[in-house]
């Protein structure tokens, strides 16, 4: 009896490592900058569809815009750019 209990205590504990590991790789994968470049030139708003605002934190130093254009293309814009600024400003006051 001893036995069959101590198995199935193990078997337990080896399925919680492995579920526990498995959510920490997918969390791992998440925690991260979307951004690896900006682009800081001037897009004009009729080619903007949405606009993404991703504040810093532990998945990433940087706050990130990504602006989604009409055509489906993703953009990271430079947040500190002047025109950026208003957009951010237009978007926080919603």
């Amino acid at each position: 009896m001893n036995g069959k209990l101590l198995a199935v205590l193990a078997l337990l504990l080896v399925s919680a490592a492995l579920s526990q590991g498995q959510a920490l790789a997918r969390m791992g994968t998440e925690l991260r900058c979307q951004c690896i470049a900006t682009h800081s030139r001037f897009i004009p708003p009729k080619s903007i569809q949405d606009v993404k605002l991703t504040q810093s934190g532990p998945h990433c130093k940087n706050v990130e815009v990504i602006a989604t254009l009409k055509d489906g293309k993703e953009v990271c814009l430079e947040p500190t750019a002047p025109w950026v600024q208003l957009i951010i400003k237009a978007i926080l006051a919603k």
